[in-house]
């Protein structure tokens, strides 16, 4: 039976839906609505139950539809009857005005053919002039194969006013593929009716539902965007006394959740497929021989194509269809119902499933699997075997997950477990919880059974080599790194193709600790020699660690080729989703830096905000210490001293807790004394010119030059300056030397000295042109001087322009790869946005990144809608010019599939 007819005003929705009811107002979606009204033949939409398909046609018929033009139909459950159903349609079409005076109107009739009804509608709409749409809701329930081939007849022999709109929840045979061919095909899926962040922001706020941005990106993550759940969930949380908790804790077992999924996709299933989808709910993702084997049967593959072809909350996980997962909401159900109706089955699953996943290179899994079958010791043997390329794959929050999966009572026990457990602390930057977990390993490592002594030692290694690099502890780190080297290469190795990568760790680490210990040339060494390793041997994380590194290395010399080194680090962290490792804060903090001195000040706060966000203080001490530092200089080249001096004072705190002294200290001292300068306190700037000892040091002279010229002692400044310009007091950041020779010009132009001012200003300027070096013309502003060097003989017309453009006020122009920050986008649409100048089609994406095909489609709409564009190619496009994305290669970038 019919169960409503509507008309253009909007009869025939079916009553009670749960879409449309209790949950505020309905969220306005423009862009949906026109894609309905589109000039297409047929516009259909096809979408999961709850996706808001009806919702979306009422609102396109009330708002956006023309008056009298739409005729509404919408089909009852199992709709078996064709006469009953084209009497809906041509009692509906009679309503519309066009429709009122050509359609004849027609009663029941027991021998009445729905053939005759379709046939008697083509003649009758023969002469239909304007045009008019016939929404039809429910298109899946038409039970009858000879209804779906009258409605096709319609469909592509209609007049061509007639116009379709089509809601359903899974594709039907309408023989649409043909006019997808011509181009006369409006698909409307899954993909498309998810609701975005700020939709589901929206429809909780019209039901007077605020929740902190956490939870929100919470519920919105579970329940994916998922119009029914979010709307159940606005329900649920409507004056709940604890909305925040409520809704962290909402999931597919929630009660009103339960009984719509189960009603509308579970209770629909066979009980064959019932078993299916209970018996494989536990896990992340499924094919069809893990599928067969979890229930005991044969074609599940197709049974799962099936699913998935129907929009039953199955979704493709790869390009060949072959490996499938639940909605989460979905899944949550399915669990639930599975304990409920066979809890003595759970275990045996679970392990089933571990012993397939093993056996199969899907290690991972197969601990989680193990976990959930609580076999400790099968998962503890699976993760100290993989926990090593784990690492060096920086799947650092893969590990910690595996990790909190087991009691703490067993990671105590276990030595490969407990040393595992240490790694996993030191990459949360907890070093003393790092410590005691090693403690553990180490007095209980004489219980490893003989043939895993070899692998318990590799690992009690690694994490004795990182925690002595964290610690910043370079005798240490060069004995471990020996020590790992050695046992990689001996002919018994635990892991012996690890060897080379084994190798690579410790002359990454060693880098960095001489780095941290500002024995510069060493560590520039033996990080050049651990990327080009790295780099041959395809471990891009620790290619991407000793880039970073460099990068902080090269801001010594140069900033151009500092910001170069640090932006092919995060590429490499955007390809790999590692923008929120620590260890990118300090490529962000260099970028900053780099920017600063570029005096682009906008680019530097993106930078140096972003790795404000990124570094943990707790996890990279010495890192965060250089993040305050560049925070100190932007302030200063900004001119907000006050700023300045608060942020050096926090670096000098920072630094002083530092287990062992680092190369910042002196720099965070000088450039406090300059800020203090800048406010006038020259007697507190003397103070700290007292304690800062050695007086012979090159940083410690300039900061005594920049004190005796704001005291008019300019003769004391070139005393100061000396041994700094002649070279018998080197700087440890070379490219700072143009400031000595921007001081030593100010101080001979005070002593009337025009020759000398006029050499040393031409030698800042040398200095300051290949390094990119704008900054300190900024903090020591003499326009009057450079004017004068301009019309004399010099190699740097084109410098000075630009420099007294920046003294006037005129912004630099910008850089052509770098107009806005990172932090424009979230961190998921910036996994997504690496992969779109390969050649991976959509599906191959989301394999990739081990989330669904929709899912990868929604991130793409924000990429577009936030970047302002409309394809991909343009989008790559776009992002490499906001420095998103690296630039293209020389031969161009791949091409892509859309």
């Amino acid at each position: 039976m019919i169960v409503a007819v509507g008309s253009a005003q909007g009869q025939g929705a079916v009553p009670g839906r749960l879409a449309g009811q209790g949950a505020g107002r309905v969220v306005s979606r423009p862009a949906l609505l026109a894609r309905l009204g589109a000039s297409a033949r047929v516009s259909m939409v096809s979408a999961p139950p709850g996706s808001g398909k009806t919702v979306l046609l009422r609102s396109w018929i009330a708002d956006a539809a023309p008056s009298g033009r739409v005729a509404s139909v919408a089909v009852g459950r199992d709709e078996r009857d064709p006469q009953s159903f084209w009497l809906a349609v041509l009692g509906a079409l009679r309503r519309t005005d066009p429709g009122s005076a050509l359609v004849r109107p027609l009663t029941a009739a027991p021998d009445m053919d729905g053939w005759a009804i379709a046939e008697r509608l083509m003649k009758d709409l023969a002469r239909l002039e304007d045009r008019v749409w016939l929404v039809i809701d429910d298109v899946h329930e038409l039970d009858s194969d000879e209804t779906l081939r009258q409605l096709e007849l319609l469909v592509m022999r209609g007049p061509q006013e007639l116009r379709f709109v089509l809601a359903t929840r899974h594709d039907v045979r309408l023989g649409l593929h043909r006019l997808r061919l011509v181009g006369q095909l409006t698909e409307l899926r899954a993909a498309d009716l998810r609701f975005t962040l700020e939709e589901a922001r929206e429809l909780l706020r019209g039901a007077a539902v605020e929740l902190t941005e956490p939870a929100l990106a919470l519920l919105y993550e579970r329940t994916e965007g998922w119009a029914a759940g979010l709307r159940l969930a606005a329900l649920s949380l409507a004056g709940h006394p604890e909305p925040e908790r409520f809704a962290k804790q909402f999931s597919g077992s929630e009660r009103t959740v339960a009984e719509y999924l189960l009603a509308e996709v579970l209770d629909r299933q066979s009980q064959e497929v019932r078993r299916l989808l209970l018996r494989t709910s536990l896990l992340g993702s499924v094919n069809g021989e893990l599928a067969d084997l979890l229930t005991e049967a044969s074609g599940c593959e197709r049974v799962l194509q099936d699913l998935e072809r129907a929009n039953a909350f199955v979704v493709a996980v790869d390009a060949g269809r072959s490996w499938f997962r639940y909605h989460q909401m979905f899944a949550d159900l399915l669990q639930l119902e599975l304990r409920r109706t066979a809890p003595d089955e759970v275990a045996a699953l679970h392990q089933k499933a571990s012993d397939w996943l093993a056996g199969h290179g899907y290690p991972v899994q197969a601990i989680q699997q193990a976990q959930g079958a609580r076999d400790w010791d099968m998962a503890a043997r699976v993760l100290a075997d993989r926990w090593p390329g784990l690492y060096l794959d920086g799947q650092a929050a893969v590990i910690h997950e595996l990790v909190a999966g087991f009691p703490a009572e067993t990671r105590a026990a276990d030595a490969e477990l407990a040393a595992v457990a240490a790694g996993d602390e030191l990459a949360g930057g907890s070093l003393e919880a790092a410590e005691r977990y090693l403690g553990l390993a180490e007095r209980v490592s004489a219980s490893v059974p003989a043939a895993r002594h070899g692998q318990a030692q590799l690992l009690l290694g690694i994490v004795r080599l990182l925690l002595a690099r964290q610690r910043g502890n370079l005798p240490a780190v060069a004995e471990q790194a020996g020590r790992l080297q050695t046992a990689a290469e001996a002919p018994d190795a635990a892991q012996p193709g690890l060897g080379q990568d084994l190798r690579t760790l410790a002359l990454v680490s060693l880098g960095i600790a001489e780095y941290e210990a500002a024995k510069f040339e060493e560590a520039e060494r033996h990080l050049d020699q651990g990327v080009a390793l790295a780099r041959g041997s395809g471990r891009p994380y620790l290619e991407f660690t000793g880039l970073v590194y460099q990068a902080a290395i090269e801001i010594l010399r140069s900033f151009t080729q500092a910001a170069e080194c640090g932006r092919r680090a995060i590429e490499l962290a955007e390809r790999h989703g590692w923008t929120d490792e620590p260890t990118a804060g300090i490529a962000y903090q260099v970028l900053g830096g780099a920017m600063v001195a570029h005096v682009r000040l906008e680019e530097a706060e993106g930078w140096i905000q972003r790795a404000e966000r990124t570094v943990r203080a707790e996890a990279e001490p010495a890192a965060a210490v250089a993040v305050y530092f560049m925070r100190g200089l932007l302030e200063l080249v900004r001119g907000r001293d006050a700023d300045a001096l608060a942020a050096f004072r926090a670096a000098e705190w920072m630094a002083g807790h530092l287990a062992a002294p680092r190369y910042l200290a002196l720099p965070i001292q000088t450039w406090l004394l300059e800020a203090l300068v800048r406010l006038g306190e020259t007697e507190r700037a003397e103070r700290v010119l007292a304690d800062m000892g050695d007086h012979d040091r090159a940083e410690t002279r300039i900061a005594v030059a920049v004190l005796r010229l704001a005291q008019h002692d300019p003769h004391a400044a070139t005393v100061a300056l000396a041994p700094v310009l002649d070279g018998s007091a080197p700087l440890i950041r070379s490219a700072w030397l143009a400031q000595a020779f921007l001081l030593e010009a100010i101080a001979r132009d005070a002593l009337g000295d025009e020759g000398a001012a006029g050499r040393a200003l031409e030698c800042a300027l040398d200095l300051a042109q290949p390094a990119g070096a704008l900054s300190w013309f900024v903090l020591h502003p003499v326009p009057a001087l450079l004017k004068r060097h301009a019309g004399q003989r010099t190699a740097h017309p084109a410098l000075i322009a630009d420099i007294l453009s920046l003294l006037a006020g005129r912004k630099p122009a910008q850089s052509p790869r770098l107009e806005r920050p990172l932090a424009v986008l979230s961190s998921s649409e910036i996994r997504v946005l690496r992969y779109l100048p390969t050649n991976l089609s959509m599906p191959e994406i989301a394999n990739e990144l081990h989330i669904s095909h929709n899912t990868v489609r929604t991130h793409m709409r924000h990429l577009y809608a936030k970047l302002g564009t409309h394809r991909r190619a343009e989008t790559v496009t776009r992002a490499r010019a906001l420095g998103l994305l690296a630039p293209s290669p020389a031969q161009g970038p791949a091409q892509s599939r859309d």
